[in-house]
């Protein structure tokens, strides 16, 4: 226990002197991606339109490395090297070192660039040039071995809800469609999770009048064979949501829910057994959280990662939310992380960056209680 706590003071030293911190703006609508130990988060907004005119600039990063504690949080600040006009709700995905951000809407109406790539080793933005493809928003990227699969979302131009399926390539940077035939009806701010027999569930959501879709259908897309399939799911089915957050569990055979939005906001975590396609609500001790939409997730470690969102009190709540979920028969809410392996401190970040541009190669238990919000 020494041993931590040594580590994770000097850490906190280290981090006090050398590097560049910065006090984040809460948001919503934002992207997070874990590349190398590293959480970097770009984007989004907070309550009003204006806001996206500086929040949608941050560009910030949270290191995993080592372990933290929630209520004391060192945010490294890249705004200064960021290249990317302010924006909300892109979709991201990684590749090695690189950050690719697909779509999303800009501050400026003309911002015609559809995808962006962060190289995490020289610091620099590329801009990818993609003909022919117009900008969508409010969808989740599922990447696999180099592909973002990028279902629906809402058309930037004419506010036009989409069932279509992009697929960027991001290794030979292009992009292609892939199936309609039984594909989801036109829906944005969905959940999706990618099943280790690389099938991508796809739950939830809203259509064009901002409606909350029924889970008590999820749709599966089969990126081996490109169909699509549906299933019906049965036992505590959720009520209607959209803007949730949704992860593999770490055994693979469930997925994880928190959050979301419909005719109320929405505190209940439940779980998706893949296998049955049964919905449960999990046991869950420690502090229980505040409802939160529009928010991220990640699984890191033994930890359910949850990054900032709308619309909690942040005089009294994190940014960040961790759920310890390596225990399948109770999950619990903590403030402390730890990584499963040590690593050294991180180096001194970088203080610019370059900016270039590529052409792609083509175009119920007792403990259910304070949990439970059906």
């Amino acid at each position: 226990m020494m041993k931590k706590i040594s580590r994770y003071f000097i850490f906190t030293l280290f981090q006090k002197i050398y590097c560049q911190l910065i006090v984040p703006s809460q948001r919503y609508l934002h992207t997070v991606t874990l590349i190398d130990n590293k959480l970097y988060i770009i984007g989004g907004q907070y309550l009003t339109d204006i806001s996206l005119e500086t929040i949608g600039k941050e560009f910030i990063c949270l290191d995993i490395s080592i372990p933290f504690n929630t209520l004391e949080l060192f945010w490294q600040n890249l705004t200064n090297i960021n290249k990317v006009p302010p924006h909300i709700g892109a979709a991201s995905a990684e590749n090695g070192a690189n950050l690719f951000l697909y779509g999303g809407i800009s501050i400026n109406d003309d911002e015609k660039d559809l995808i962006y790539m962060f190289d995490t080793r020289s610091n620099s933005w590329i801009t990818i040039n993609v003909i022919g493809e117009t900008k969508k928003a409010f969808l989740t990227s599922v990447d696999y071995e180099g592909k973002m699969y990028l279902f629906g979302g809402k058309y930037k131009l004419n506010d036009k809800v989409s069932n279509d399926m992009l697929i960027f390539d991001t290794i030979s940077l292009s992009l292609s469609s892939g199936s309609l035939i039984n594909a989801p009806s036109m829906r944005f701010d969905y959940g999706a999770v990618l099943l280790p027999n690389q099938t991508i569930v796809y739950l939830g959501g809203s259509i064009i009048n901002n409606e909350a879709l029924p889970l008590n259908e999820v749709y599966l897309y089969d990126t081996i064979e490109d169909s699509w399939s549906v299933k019906t799911t049965s036992g505590y089915v959720p009520s209607r949501r959209s803007a949730f957050s949704a992860v593999l569990s770490l055994d693979n055979q469930k997925i994880i829910i928190f959050g979301g939005k419909g005719t109320t906001n929405f505190t209940a975590l439940y779980e998706l057994d893949i296998t049955n396609f049964d919905w449960y609500i999990p046991k869950i001790s420690g502090e229980i959280q505040n409802p939160r939409y529009w928010h991220k997730a990640n699984v890191i470690g033994k930890y359910m990662v949850i990054s900032f969102g709308c619309c909690y009190d942040r005089s009294i709540e994190s940014d960040i939310l961790l759920l310890d979920i390596s225990n399948d028969y109770e999950y619990v809410w903590t403030t402390y992380f730890e990584p499963l392996l040590p690593s050294s401190l991180p180096g001194e970040l970088p203080t610019q960056a370059a900016e270039t541009s590529l052409q792609p190669n083509s175009p119920p238990d007792q403990g259910y209680a304070d949990n439970t919000s059906i």
